[in-house]
C-alpha cells in the first residue's frame, strides 16, 4: 500500500513537532488556519482559513491551492532547485517530487509542510527496438578537465543550497588545484567558454556573430546542467580525483 507523509510545519514561536501524517491512496488532507473543515491547524495569521488541500494517489500527490491571492511554491530540495508554482485557486496541481517542500508566504514567514511520497519505479534493461542507436542528447564525457569545472560550479547548488550564488573564477581555480595543480584562471575560463560552445549556449568561433558576450555564461551552464542532471551529486566525486587521472 503506498502512503503519502506529510510533515506540519512549525507555526511562529514552535519548534517543529515531528509528527507524521500517513494519506493513502484516495485519502485527502486540507489544511489551513481554522479548525472547522482543515484535518491540519496550521496557527498562523498570515495562513489562510481554508489554505489548501493535499490528496494522495498512489506514488505521487496533489495540491490544490484554495487561497485567494497567496501562490504556493512546491520545491524539491534534491533537485537544486527545481520547483513548481501553484497560483491562488489552482486546483489538483500534479507533484512529481519524491521529497517536497511546500512553502506558504505567511505575513513574513516561510512556513514548509514536507511531503514524501513513495519511491519512484523506473524501467530497467537496455532492451529496445532494433535500429540505430540513439545519439546521447549531450556528449559529455565526465574524465574531462571541462566537466571537473562544470562539477565545480554545480557543487554549491548541489550540496543542499538550491540558490547559492555561483563559485567565481578564482574560487573554481582554487577548488580544482587538488586534483588539477596547474589549473589557473585563464584554463577555467577557457573551459567554461568551451562548455557554452559544447552545450550549444553559443556559436562556435567558426560561426559566431559579431556583438556582445553571452550575458550570464555560467548561470546558464549551470541551470542547463542541473535540470537535465548533466552533474549529480555522485559526480562531485571528480573534484577529489588525482591530477593524473583528470584528463585534458
Amino acid at each position: 500500500m503506498y502512503s503519502i507523509i506529510v510533515v506540519p510545519p512549525p507555526t511562529t514561536g514552535d519548534e517543529r513537532s515531528g509528527a507524521q501524517i500517513r494519506l493513502a491512496p484516495g485519502d485527502r488532507l486540507a489544511f489551513g488556519r481554522s479548525a472547522p473543515g482543515n484535518d491540519l491547524v496550521i496557527a498562523h495569521d498570515g495562513v489562510s482559513r481554508r489554505a489548501g488541500e493535499i490528496a494522495a494517489h498512489g506514488a505521487f500527490w496533489i495540491l490544490s491551492n484554495l487561497s485567494a491571492r497567496h501562490t504556493y511554491v512546491v520545491e524539491n530540495p534534491e533537485g537544486a532547485g527545481e520547483h513548481i508554482k501553484v497560483a491562488p485557486g489552482r486546483l489538483d496541481a500534479p507533484v512529481p517530487f519524491e521529497f517536497s517542500r511546500i512553502v506558504l508566504p505567511a505575513a513574513g514567514d516561510l512556513l514548509a509542510i514536507e511531503v514524501w511520497a513513495p519511491r519512484h519505479d523506473y524501467l530497467h534493461g537496455t532492451g529496445g527496438a532494433d535500429g540505430g542507436t540513439t545519439a546521447p542528447a549531450f556528449a559529455v564525457d565526465r574524465t574531462k578537465r571541462y566537466f571537473a569545472v562544470l562539477a565545480a560550479l554545480c557543487e554549491p547548488r548541489l550540496r543542499g543550497d538550491p540558490h547559492a550564488p555561483l563559485p567565481t573564477v578564482d574560487q573554481v581555480v582554487e577548488r580544482l588545484r587538488p586534483a588539477w595543480p596547474a589549473a589557473s584562471r585563464t584554463s577555467v575560463q577557457w573551459n567554461i567558454d568551451y562548455l557554452a560552445v559544447k552545450l550549444r549556449l553559443k556559436p562556435g568561433p567558426e560561426t559566431a556573430e559579431t556583438g556582445s558576450r553571452l550575458n550570464g555564461k555560467k548561470e546558464s551552464l549551470v541551470s542547463l546542467a542541473l535540470r537535465f542532471d548533466l552533474v549529480r551529486e555522485d559526480d562531485l566525486a571528480v573534484l577529489a580525483v588525482p591530477a593524473n587521472r583528470v584528463a585534458r
